[in-house]
């Protein structure tokens, strides 16, 4: 799905737009127990209720594909045969309505995770009319009804007793404790929506945190090994970079990386091009090729790189590099630099010591308390 199609789909998720009719779902507690059912109609309930709930199935859209997000391809054989394909496909075919095909949905995910407190698992079934639209913006009759399933897994989040102020008496009243409804940690859309197309070879699967993509649950829902999160292939990155380039992993090293990124990305907004910027070995070995860094060295980061993402891999830039900010950090200080200003930073060796430069253009302020201007 290319980032228009998803902002499409992620537009529709919404009261007075959706044809969803009902959330479904289940609460599982911490011993993962299925405690109770839900089955919420939509049309009846009240507008914060649906905004709510609707709004947590939209978040499962949120964030950037190779990011938050992840493609799921099946085969034409797990397409024919699969019993996790087959699962969703029900799922989709009987519009969330068969209890057998959703207690054993529950049951998948509910052994997939080891949450601490309870948490939810909701369903939604969209059918979308997906119109087209001539060159003088007519619109054509639709060519087909996009149907297709939203699951988010949800954590509860528990609100101690307190008070409440009211107005009406103007007197502070107690509040029982209560649960909350929290942002989803995990889920998926099924199908996938290409070229604006029906697409039941694929599967778009959500992770809220940069750190954790629930490996079970990619295995019992898609029969998928886990990718790297997107914080380990930073770290992994990292570590390539410093094993492999060694005395030539310099300051000036990370600018030109940071810079020639910043360069692909800018370029690909400018030319709105849907499809996102990504960094292969290969693109990795040009831009140090370009700075003067050795063949033997761009020999082995290459192959470095494949062993840690490997063989083939293509990454989105922000997994690898941080263009949004530019920080230099040693054991004891950390100097946040804007991005527009990294060029301030230097090094130097001084008498056998290692010190990070940087270059005054104004007041200098410590706590707040601005420097006297030194001669």
């Amino acid at each position: 799905m290319t980032a228009k199609e998803l902002r499409e789909i992620k537009r529709r998720i919404r009261p007075e737009k959706s044809n969803i009719p009902k959330i479904v779902g289940c609460l599982v507690n911490g011993n993962k127990a299925v405690v109770s059912k839900i089955n919420q109609p939509l049309g009846a309930a009240d507008s914060l209720v649906s905004e709510k709930l609707l709004s947590a199935m939209r978040k499962t859209l949120s964030g950037t594909i190779g990011v938050n997000l992840t493609e799921i391809s099946f085969s034409t054989a797990e397409v024919s045969g699969s019993e996790e394909h087959k699962l969703l496909m029900e799922l989709r075919r009987t519009r969330l309505s068969d209890e057998g095909v959703l207690d054993k949905f529950y049951r998948r995910v509910a052994d997939s995770l080891n949450f601490e407190g309870n948490y939810l698992i909701l369903l939604a079934n969209d059918l979308y009319d997906v119109f087209s639209y001539s060159k003088d913006g007519e619109r054509a009759d639709s060519g087909e009804t996009f149907s297709y399933i939203l699951c988010a897994i949800c954590p509860i989040k528990s609100l101690n007793e307190t008070v409440s102020f009211k107005e009406s008496d103007n007197l502070f009243h107690p509040m029982s404790a209560i649960s909350v409804l929290s942002s989803p940690e995990a889920g998926f859309m099924f199908p996938t929506f290409d070229d604006r197309k029906t697409n039941i070879y694929g599967a778009l699967y959500y992770a809220r945190g940069m750190a954790e993509n629930y490996p079970d649950l990619l295995m019992n829902l898609f029969k998928r090994e886990a990718y790297m999160p997107p914080k380990a292939q930073k770290e992994a990155f990292s570590q390539c970079l410093s094993d492999t380039l060694g005395g030539d992993c310099s300051l000036e090293v990370v600018k030109a990386l940071h810079n020639r990124v910043e360069e692909l990305q800018k370029a690909a907004k400018e030319s709105k091009d849907e499809e996102p910027v990504i960094l292969s070995r290969g693109v990795v070995k040009n831009i140090l090729e370009d700075y003067g860094v050795g063949e033997e060295k761009l020999e082995e980061l290459g192959k470095a790189f494949d062993e840690s993402f490997g063989v083939g891999a293509e990454i989105v830039p922000k997994n690898l590099i941080s263009t949004n900010k530019f920080e230099v950090k040693t054991p004891e200080v950390s100097i946040k630099v804007d991005p527009e200003y990294k060029d301030l930073i230097s090094t130097r060796t001084v008498n056998g010591e290692r010190y990070v430069l940087i270059k005054v253009m104004g007041d200098v302020s410590i706590n707040g308390i601005t420097l006297s201007k030194e001669e």
